[in-house]
């Protein structure tokens, strides 16, 4: 039997009201996983109603978007956003994971230069094909990759097409000997911080794997922090000690409402009283000749969202979020509706 997984957040106040519905952007630590945050919010903000837009492995810490309430109707839409990251890169080794959490299986060292380095981050920005790591949640036959990987059985993936807006070496190289010793005796490696943009469903660890294979070496992703996430960044995350210190004084916690976020991830169209009823009731509404607002969220220079692809537009009324619709033809069709102080 698996030995029980520890708490991490053991005496969590529990919220004397749910809180408001919307999206809380947590600050997630190393050590802890995706789920592990949404149990200890469930307890935070008086719900069963949470769940989260993009899962961070224990490893990885930095922005986790959470959905509260009526919240997690809108995480559809928010999953597939671009997304940044801060990450560190080792040159020279590699794992079975692609990451320091696993067994170094290749040690080849690196010896090469930071121009060397450059060409080989550039050479994997754009569009381009991706080979998720054998240790991903990606299924094969239902199962997960990682569980077959850890089972010791081949894992053989498709490559993905992925977008690649940005990676880049941010620091110097920091030299240091590989945590192995080969038959070369102990090799050189060094670390470097990189900045990636990226599409969702890249694998920033298959970006260190495949920057040491340009190099002709080795790499493994040694640190990861995602740093955005759509319109949602960093400078806003809370911890979730900083949550349970706001539910233990009787403060709400900071919960962006429904309005907002649908404003940050998609399109808008504000509408009236009259036409919110009637789009509450399921009716559709004529598009020709509104007004549509960009998404507040959207990053110049990036692929668009998901929204705007798919034709997907949010419904306001009174700085109140009435639907998610999607456009067909000459018309609205409500595909998610939010009921009045939702």
């Amino acid at each position: 039997m698996k030995p029980m997984r520890q708490n991490p957040w053991p005496d969590l106040p529990r919220a004397q009201h749910p809180a408001p519905s919307g999206v809380l952007v947590i600050d997630k630590p190393a050590g802890v996983t995706s789920h592990d945050v949404v149990a200890a919010l469930r307890r935070l903000c008086g719900t069963r109603k949470v769940g989260h837009a993009g899962t961070l492995d224990p490893m990885a810490t930095g922005v986790l978007v959470v959905g509260i309430g009526a919240g997690t109707r809108l995480l559809t839409y928010l999953s597939g956003a671009d997304k940044d990251y801060r990450a560190t890169f080792t040159l020279g080794i590699g794992s079975d994971t692609e990451d320091c959490t696993g067994t170094v299986t290749f040690a080849p060292g690196f010896s090469g230069t930071t121009a060397q380095l450059d060409a080989a981050l550039s050479s994997l920005q754009g569009d381009i094909s991706q080979v998720p790591s054998a240790y991903s949640a990606k299924k094969i036959a239902g199962k997960r990759a990682y569980d077959l990987a850890r089972a010791g059985l081949e894992v053989v993936l498709d490559a993905v097409p992925v977008h690649i807006a940005r990676l880049e070496r941010s620091g110097e190289l920091r030299w240091h000997q590989a945590p192995v010793e080969t038959q070369a005796g102990i090799v050189p490696v060094a670390d470097v911080d990189v900045e990636v943009s990226c599409s969702s469903g890249t694998y920033v660890r298959a970006l260190a794997r495949d920057t040491g294979i340009a190099l002709g070496s080795a790499a493994l992703m040694s640190a990861l922090r995602r740093t955005r996430v759509g319109g949602f960044r960093q400078a806003e995350a809370v911890s979730v000690a900083e949550v349970a210190q706001l539910v233990q004084g009787g403060v709400q916690p900071p919960v962006i409402p429904l309005a907002q976020v649908a404003a940050r991830a998609l399109p808008t169209v504000q509408i009236a009283a009259a036409e919110a009823e009637s789009v509450r009731h399921g009716q559709f509404l004529e598009s020709r000749g509104r007004a549509v607002d960009p998404a507040a969220g959207t990053v110049p220079g990036q692929a668009p969202g998901v929204g705007s692809e798919a034709g997907t537009v949010a419904l306001l009324h009174d700085d109140e979020l009435v639907a998610v619709a999607r456009r067909h033809g000459d018309t609205f069709r409500p595909a998610t509706v939010f009921p009045p102080g939702a």
